[in-house]
């Protein structure tokens, strides 16, 4: 049976989008299928459902998702009553419902609706879908006590209309109520009250949003500049340096199209990072000169610059009227609100009470989202060598704003400070560090501690001032040190760049003979664990089987029940010859070492994991057919099978994750997406939290 999510409210401006964003977030990291369904609306498209469909990969028809317009609602329930309303949308509602396994359901949003009696409208549908509800009341400007009663309101007034209420969330509260509106909420309810607090990032408008609205001309500026919250607005009328003290951090300047002085110095500002602008809105139609506009171009590269044709105040009153939303356009938002949820609701006690069985497939969805889970249970720090870079800094926003991890990114201060300013991104924050192993005062110790560690090699301590300098030799010796967890590179630097310092300062773990590497490798249902697709390229017998036993360690720890098969290009005693001769030797090994692993080798990648082919050439054998660590012979066949299934099946491939290290170190692929940084680092601080080894 579908088992429906309904939430809703009592009023109007309750900012409930953070709270559908969370639940979406929780049904799909349980269940494979989820679907969405608004029984009212104002427009079409709706941002909402955009925002989910494209976050979440719906592929869920949107004419499905809604019942009928407000309009069109209002008109059947005057003509023909509320139950003919209702029966129209309950039929709508199990059109969807039939194909998914959970639905989420959006409710009305009591604003100029025109439609009398709607809350009860809502607990009528709850209850007509055997939906649970879950309602939301706006605490904005209200105290402890006010919010206190609102949420005792709502739970007694959707209780009285029969509704199952799994738990009752009060948003938008002030931060300095949200203590004291939890503690008296905890004590008087019979269902657990979560209180989320306001979160300006979230009402600010985007500079895109604002263009919008006001119809702007785009001068300068380009997508990621555009999508910068604003934070505040800053007119400009003073001489410059009395105007840039007032100067705040993710402002808008608004001034006059003829203030070179006041655009200009904004825009230096914001290169020195001191501080960071969302950008310039001109006024009066006037527009700098050509000069004027490429020193802008030049002094902060993607920092938006419109233009309109209004004046100053009627601008402002436009502006002050505006408030940011959760869309598909707004990602960043996104990753804010979802942090939000997470950081103040129990998922795990909500999850729990919403009662949505666990699908048996594993998607890569669920699998991402159990990575995050699990580092955020038990927060570590890692090291980002290349704190510079686009993606790393994409990344570390999206781990800061979910709450993943705390972060240490390298690099010189100012340039790092100044690109995080060019995005639009905030570093300063308890939870991020940044260190320039230049000037860093770890660094004298680190020199002392690399020459004692090479000194077999010849290393003096002169030399090693210089080597440890290098970023992946600095937050390598971090990690050894114990200042950081882990550590995650290669997003421009080499895969020898990033290991070879592990290798000389962190050294192998004991029992393990080599480093290797592992791709989980996430299919449509379910997945695979393959080895060694990136470090080893002709491992011999006792290597493969070193490569094998670590990689089920690894597979364990993330949630896959290792079945090692051991491929060669034949399968059982059906071929000979040196290749398959070592499978079959490292097999043996594996056995003798680890007699408790379901190890089937050499077996044919086919009879592997197509359990019609296993029950012809293996069909005696626990693991063909039903493999999910797979080990390759040698880096050549590894590589290109990964590839080749990441390419042509739409495979997900998390990776590499090295192993076999005392510590945790993982290299990123060069073309890396901020998606593959987020998960990679996630999984080196799940590595850490499991790491005994001194």
């Amino acid at each position: 049976m579908t088992r429906s999510v309904y939430v809703t409210g009592i009023g109007r401006g309750d900012g409930r989008q953070v709270v559908e964003l969370g639940v979406m977030e929780l049904l799909t990291r349980q269940v494979d299928r989820v679907g969405v369904f608004r029984p009212l609306l104002h427009d079409v498209p709706d941002r909402m459902f955009d925002l989910l469909r494209s976050r979440y990969r719906l592929s869920q028809d949107p004419r499905t998702a809604y019942g009928m317009p407000y309009g069109e609602a209002a008109a059947l329930q005057a003509e023909q009553g509320r139950d003919a309303l209702i029966s129209r949308l309950v039929d709508r509602f199990h059109d969807v419902a039939r194909d998914y396994e959970a639905v989420l359901v959006l409710g009305s949003d009591f604003e100029e609706t025109n439609l009398p009696g709607e809350l009860g409208i809502n607990a009528r549908l709850a209850n007509e879908f055997g939906a649970s509800v879950l309602p939301v009341i706006g605490g904005r400007d209200q105290t402890a006590e006010s919010v206190a009663a609102e949420v005792r309101n709502a739970h007694l007034a959707y209780k009285n209309l029969g509704c199952d209420i799994v738990a009752v969330i009060a948003n938008r509260v002030p931060r300095e109520a949200v203590a004291d509106a939890t503690r008296q909420l905890s004590r008087r309810l019979p269902v657990p009250a979560y209180v989320l607090p306001d979160e300006p990032a979230l009402s600010a408008p985007t500079v895109a949003q604002i263009a919008g609205a006001l119809e702007a001309e785009v001068l300068l500026g380009d997508h990621s500049g555009l999508s910068r919250d604003v934070m505040d607005f800053v007119f400009g009328g003073a001489m410059l340096p009395t105007f840039i003290k007032a100067l705040t951090p993710g402002c808008m300047v608004i001034t006059p199209g003829d203030r070179a002085d006041l655009i200009i110095g904004s825009l230096a500002a914001h290169s020195a990072g001191a501080p960071p602008i969302a950008g310039i809105l001109l006024t009066l139609d006037e527009r700098p000169g050509p000069e004027i506009m490429a020193l802008a171009a030049r002094l902060a590269p993607g920092t938006p610059v419109i233009s309109v044709p209004t004046g100053s105040f009627l601008t402002a009153s436009e502006l002050f009227a505006m408030e940011g939303k959760l869309g598909a356009a707004t990602p960043r938002k996104a990753e804010t609100a979802l942090g939000l949820f997470e950081n103040h609701v129990d998922t795990a006690e909500l999850l729990q009470r919403l009662s949505v069985v666990r699908s048996e497939r594993v998607t890569p969805m669920m699998f991402e989202h159990e990575l995050l889970e699990r580092a955020r249970s038990d927060r570590r720090r890692i090291v980002l060598p290349e704190g510079a870079e686009e993606r790393i800094l994409r990344a570390a926003e999206v781990l800061l704003r979910r709450n993943v991890c705390d972060l240490v990114l390298l690099g010189d201060q100012d340039l790092v400070r100044k690109r995080a300013a060019e995005l639009g991104i905030n570093l300063d924050v308890p939870a991020c560090e940044v260190i320039d192993p230049q000037t860093s005062p770890l660094r004298e110790g680190f020199a002392g501690l690399y020459a004692e560690l090479r000194a077999h090699k010849g290393v003096s301590y002169e030399l090693a001032h210089d080597v440890v300098a290098d970023v992946s030799y600095f937050g390598t010796l971090m990690v050894q040190q114990g200042l950081a967890d882990g550590m995650v590179s290669g997003a421009v630097h080499s895969t020898a760049a990033t290991i070879r310092p592990a290798f000389e300062i962190i050294k192998t773990s004991p029992g393990a003979a080599i480093v290797s590497s592992v791709f989980f490798m996430c299919l449509a249902d379910k997945v695979l664990v393959y080895g060694d697709c990136a470090v080893n390229p002709d491992p011999d017998a006792e290597q493969l089987a070193d490569i094998a036993v670590q990689s089920a360690a690894t597979a364990a720890q993330f949630g896959v029940e290792p079945r090692l098969a051991m491929l060669s290009y034949s399968t059982g005693n059906s071929g000979s010859g040196a290749d398959v001769d070592k499978v079959r030797k490292a097999t043996e090994l594996v056995h003798e070492r680890r007699p408790d692993l379901l190890a089937e080798g050499p077996i044919q990648y086919d009879a592997a994991v197509d359990a019609g082919v296993a029950a012809t050439k293996l069909p005696d054998s626990q693991v063909a057919g039903q493999a999910t660590v797979l080990i390759f012979p040698d880096l050549n066949t590894g590589n290109n099978t990964y590839k080749a299934v990441q390419r042509s099946a739409n495979a997900v491939a998390v990776g590499p994750v090295l192993q076999g290290l005392r510590k945790p170190v993982n290299d990123l692929s060069r073309g890396a997406l901020v998606s593959d940084i987020v998960n990679t680092v996630a999984i080196t601080a799940i590595q850490a939290q499991g790491e005994s080894a001194p």
